[in-house]
């Protein structure tokens, strides 16, 4: 059977005011948030629904410190509260119907929050609500809202170590209630996993260029793939069904987006194998994982290594004339999308004919 390729397509824009570091989509609707900064240098938040085949604004906020991130990840389904970090350090939470004041609020990091992931919440039920902050002060801090003032967990170079900026985050293996990782990805090109529950270093290799997004296929199940997109326009996908203990994850390199850096990487909800990656060239590009043939292969010790997949590329779209440095699926409608560019817009994609590789 010969499958038809799917189509990345640009269905509707809308141009913003200010820059735009993150887009969100809204659980269960069909709005989005926008999150960034004004040329003033103060925080802009805006929501967006789709309507008509037209992008309506229905709410704005303007906040004192720009924003750089945002997740929805350790939400309830019926509140959908989003959690964002600021170029202050600070982390807050907020009821998107009530932006006056953010419901939680914190003095997370002393230097901007580069990054931010939740788990526990919409898209991963299993174990507490969680939110992981990555600072320019090298530390990841995971905070559970319930807990006023201080974080759970707290990942830190030692004093006296030299301090790279933590650029990205990711929950992943909560499978069940106890179980837990968080992978955090920083500027000299560190990728290092971290066993929550045994609060130990799990795991780590360097991929030679500051680690730009990083995530697992998916957080809720027993660690599957990991995809890490860097600086200098290469991405690994790593299996992480076999840890060896000298050669770590079997994992495959790809080069993309023409010598440019990959800004995201993101999976398809509906399916963990199709994944896209977007490019400091303006585009997006559509991949397909495809598993080995074989599952394992032994060393001269006869220790399991793994056996890497390989990628397909399925198509690519030119979408922008300026980095697209900003992507999220809708976990409810398959295809569905949303994107920022640095020209200072956000638009509304389609991918067709993803049904064929269900």
């Amino acid at each position: 059977m010969t499958l038809e390729k799917c189509q990345i397509i640009n269905h509707v824009q809308k141009s913003l005011t200010f820059t735009a570091y993150d887009v969100k989509w809204v659980p269960s609707s069909a709005r989005f948030v926008v999150l960034g900064q004004h040329a003033r240098g103060t925080g802009a938040l805006q929501v967006f629904e789709l309507n008509n085949g037209d992008i309506k604004l229905i709410h704005e906020a303007e906040k004192q410190d720009a924003f750089k991130c945002g997740t929805f990840g350790a939400a309830a389904l019926h509140s959908r509260q989003l959690a964002t970090g600021d170029f202050s350090g600070r982390l807050s939470v907020w009821d998107l119907e009530r932006t006056d004041l953010p419901t939680y609020t914190v003095k997370a990091h002393e230097q901007i929050i580069n990054c931010m992931d939740g788990a526990g919440g919409v898209g991963s039920q299993k174990g507490p609500p969680e939110i992981a902050t990555g600072s320019r002060d090298g530390a990841v801090k995971i905070w559970d809202v319930r807990q006023k003032d201080k974080p759970v967990a707290k990942i830190a170079p030692a004093e006296g170590d030299v301090v790279h900026d933590t650029w990205a985050v990711a929950f992943g293996n909560s499978f069940d209630d106890q179980e837990r990782v968080i992978c955090a990805g920083y500027e000299n090109g560190d990728v290092k996993m971290f066993d929550l529950r045994a609060m130990s270093l799990l795991w780590e290799t360097n991929v030679k260029n500051g680690v730009c997004s990083l995530e697992f296929d998916r957080k809720d199940i027993k660690m599957n793939k990991l995809a890490v997109a860097t600086l200098e326009s290469s991405f690994n996908v790593y299996d992480l069904r076999t840890l060896h203990p000298e050669k770590g994850f079997a994992h495959v390199t790809e080069k993309a987006h023409d010598t440019t850096t990959i800004w995201t990487v993101r999976h398809l909800p509906q399916n963990r194998e199709i994944f896209v990656t977007s490019g400091g060239n303006g585009s997006l590009n559509l991949n397909k994982y495809n598993y080995p043939d074989q599952r394992s292969k032994k060393d001269a010790k006869g220790r399991d290594e793994g056996v890497p997949g390989t990628i397909e590329l399925v198509n690519t779209a030119h979408v922008a004339e300026q980095p697209v440095a900003a992507f999220d699926w809708s976990p409810d409608k398959q295809g569905l999308c949303v994107f920022a560019a640095f020209d200072q817009a956000v638009r509304v994609g389609i991918v067709t004919k993803l049904d064929q590789y269900r």
